[in-house]
């Protein structure tokens, strides 16, 4: 698979990583990773942070619409 944004910009890389919200195939140079906090507990709040983290790849369009959606200011 290649990367879609070096495809737009006539450049042939390979994917490293898909964009876990569009599918988006991306290079190291196009992807955002971010570790997510995990939580257990009950309703209505998570009661214990655990010690491991899930990790999340997302294209900068995804990003910038998530953090839009959380209230974080997009560059």
């Amino acid at each position: 698979m290649k990367c879609y944004v070096c495809e737009q910009e006539g450049k042939d890389t390979e994917a490293v990583a898909i964009c876990i919200v569009c599918g988006m195939g991306l290079c190291k140079d196009h992807l955002i990773h971010e570790e997510l906090d995990m939580w257990v507990g009950g309703y209505p709040f998570p009661s214990e942070k655990l010690d491991i983290t899930l990790p999340r790849f997302l294209c900068k369009r995804c990003y910038d619409v998530l953090n839009a959606v959380k209230g974080k200011k997009v560059d």
